[in-house]
């Protein structure tokens, strides 16, 4: 039943979203769009049918979520995307309304691309287009296929094929190359990848149309080879290295090469993707030699060429580190730039003097949005900040920088994990007043399993006050790493080279939230939320009790107890062998998805070959020896996933305590080249499951039990 309100081009995505969700769900509900002078959604109940409103297809779609959410206690996220509606569409007692003057809601960190997204097929964006628009998502950046917009450029700058794969960076590392830190590497690529990747950009951008999102396309940045002087006369300058890799050169502003190589990448990301309302452009991201550059001639001709395409466009900039340089945006007009401030939640740059990196005046006239990074590298692991991201954000707004807050942004490195913070931001710009976030929670874990039994409703309280409550004032780049993913040592505390982190909770509340889950696990079983959940906090128990007995290991290591030191070894061993265990329960946790995807993308063996490369070195090495081991970057996006504790981190603590065991017997040791370990397995292509192995619950209690005990 649709009245004279609806217009067709608004309601069609909204009733194709709720086929997806559920076959007939779309004559179940009443669909309205009013117009609005912000963007709303209103909840009703008519003629036995839930009535969802709003002034737009994306509005009404916010609403559907929140309806199924708190009425039918729904709750669609990654992973599990469809739900069997009940028979009887619960009851809205009396209309409830949201509208929120935060007209910007922003979707992805150029990370997220390569950390997550690297091997998406089209089910799989659909998907997420799908979980977007249900968390009132309007303004994502769209990153995909942009090898054929830099290819068809530098054809006709006169690089041929060859040169051209040694710039554009293979599939897992694109986000890098797109940011001017890297060139080349993970490649090269085969034409078909090119071909396959643009027109996968032109059906996610056909879909994010129909819907009305306004989505943010990568601009002109002054990026060029790296032997552009040479190759071309340009002038050039050098922005340094990036963790060992040479970055892509800076073209000069002042070089009258820069407009026509603007315009000549405008007019081949036009002609293959359309004009953008927004256009993101980050030269000099995370510490880019600016030696010899002049910052706001640099950013005047930035500007004026996303001008040139479209007069209406924006530039939208990443607030990292010391960018964007105050010089280089200072002098552009207001309504022209919209900063994303990556790690509102940590580092906040728009304002807040109790940041570690302040910026008194903020970003002066411009528009900016308030985001939460809260994963790097796509590391699995507990954390956040639950209700310092909620408090800080209002306190945002009641500040004298509120007055250009447009909205929030998720800036996460990777993405499917800790559902409950990205659940948390996404509803803030709809809740226009401070709330109790315990209570919220509340809400959310009777969504999110359908009810709640009190032992759940404990359980969550303890992760609340513990691994979800890391203090406003951590820096601490995510998750607190599993030891079981370092690289072995005896004196490991992080994993990766930048974490920062620092003890913030107790272990043992983990440990006991994740018992009460099993206790009453029997009674969710089937429910996939919990399910995952259940795993999920397990592997957090698993992995404190690992950090417990590495301690352990330490102080036998320390006393020359050799008896001790091999038992302890053991027992560390087999930690390991039940996380891999009890992670093959959930394709989610599965090294053997994350390749399947990979393998997948590839049409003859030696493109699977390649595209599994990417995907391994990725999450191990990450790049060539000289960036993994002077660079810092081995492990970076290390994963505690079945298959990669199992092959890669149990292997290597075994031959690492191994020759450990001979020092304390007064052997010569060996010393261990783990690059060459870690090396191997990389250019292996052993079979992963991407299925389920074992049964979630059963298998949780059985290693809550272990560890316990």
């Amino acid at each position: 039943m649709l009245t004279g309100m609806v217009c067709a081009h608004a309601t069609s995505p909204v009733k194709a979203l709720l086929e997806r969700i559920d076959k007939g769900a779309s004559q179940r509900f009443v669909i309205e769009q009013k117009s609005g002078d912000r963007d709303f959604f209103e909840l009703d109940y008519q003629d036995g049918k839930p009535v969802v409103r709003g002034n737009n297809a994306i509005s009404i779609a916010t609403g559907i979520n929140w309806y199924l959410k708190y009425y039918a206690g729904i709750h669609l996220c990654w992973g599990n995307m469809q739900a069997k509606l009940p028979a009887v569409l619960p009851e809205v007692p009396s209309t409830e309304r949201h509208e929120t003057d935060m007209k910007l809601r922003y979707d992805f960190n150029y990370c997220t691309h390569s950390y997550t997204m690297a091997f998406w097929d089209w089910n799989r964006w659909e998907e997420e287009i799908d979980w977007m628009v249900l968390h009132g998502i309007n303004m994502p950046l769209c990153a995909t296929g942009m090898g054929s917009v830099w290819r068809n450029v530098l054809l006709k700058c006169g690089y041929s094929k060859a040169e051209i794969n040694e710039f554009v960076a293979g599939p897992a590392f694109q986000s890098w190359w797109l940011m001017n830190n890297l060139e080349g590497w993970g490649g090269p690529n085969p034409d078909r990848w090119y071909d396959s990747q643009m027109k996968l950009q032109q059906r996610i951008i056909k879909r994010m149309r129909e819907w009305g999102i306004k989505y943010v396309l990568p601009g002109y940045s002054g990026m060029v080879p790296a032997n552009a002087r040479e190759k071309l006369g340009l002038k050039v300058a050098d922005p340094g290295k990036w963790c060992g890799y040479r970055r892509p050169a800076f073209l000069q502003p002042e070089d009258p090469a820069f407009a026509r190589i603007a315009a000549l990448y405008y007019q081949e990301l036009t002609r293959l993707y359309g004009k953008a309302d927004y256009y993101s452009m980050d030269p000099f991201h995370e510490g880019g030699n600016v030696q010899g550059v002049h910052l706001a001639t640099a950013g005047k001709a930035i500007w004026q060429s996303m001008k040139a395409v479209n007069r209406n466009a924006i530039w939208v900039i990443q607030a990292w580190g010391a960018c964007p340089y105050d010089e280089m945006i200072q002098a552009l007009p207001p309504g022209d730039m919209v900063v994303l401030d990556l790690f509102s939640e940590s580092r906040p740059q728009w304002g807040d003097p109790h940041s570690s990196w302040y910026r008194k005046n903020g970003f002066g006239q411009h528009d900016w949005l308030y985001c939460m990074l809260l994963n790097f590298g796509g590391n699995v692991g507990l954390f956040g900040k639950m209700r310092h991201v909620a408090d800080a954000f209002y306190h945002a707004k009641e500040s004298r920088f509120g007055q250009t807050l447009k909205g929030i942004g998720l800036t996460m490195e990777g993405s499917e994990n800790n559902p409950v913070m990205f659940e948390l931001l996404t509803e803030l710009p709809w809740r226009s007043q401070r709330f109790n976030v315990d209570g919220w929670l509340q809400g959310y874990l009777k969504a999110r399993y359908g009810k709640v039994d009190p032992k759940v409703d404990k359980a969550w309280r303890l992760l609340a006050n513990s691994v979800y409550a890391c203090p406003a004032s951590s820096v601490q780049q995510g998750t607190h790493e599993s030891v079981f993913c370092a690289r072995p040592s005896m004196h490991v505390y992080q994993v990766s080279s930048w974490s920062e982190m620092k003890d913030y909770y107790q272990p043992m509340e983990v440990i006991k939230a994740a018992q009460l889950m099993t206790e009453v696990a029997d009674s969710y079983k089937g429910v996939r939320n919990y399910e995952y959940d259940l795993v999920d906090i397990v592997r957090q128990a698993v992995a404190e009790k690992g950090r417990m007995v590495y301690a352990v290991l330490q102080a036998a290591y320390k006393a020359h107890d050799q008896q001790l030191f091999e038992a302890t070894a053991r027992r560390f061993l087999h930690l390991i062998m039940q996380q891999d265990r009890l992670l093959s329960t959930d394709p989610l946790f599965s090294v053997g998805r994350w390749i399947g995807d990979a393998r997948r993308m590839g049409i003859t063996e030696q493109e699977k070959d390649l595209y599994e490369w990417n995907a391994r070195v990725q999450v191990t090495t990450w790049g060539n020896r000289a960036a993994a081991d002077e660079g810092g970057l081995h492990d970076y996006a290390h994963k505690e996933w079945s298959g990669l504790l199992r092959d890669f981190y149990y292997k290597r603590w075994q031959l690492y305590l191994a020759e450990v065991h001979n020092r304390l017997c007064e052997n010569q040791p060996k010393k261990i080249d783990f690059y060459a370990v870690e090396e191997s397995w990389t250019l292996q292509h052993n079979h992963y499951a991407e299925q389920a192995i074992g049964d979630p619950v059963h298998v949780a209690k059985e290693v809550m039990i272990d560890i316990l005990h």
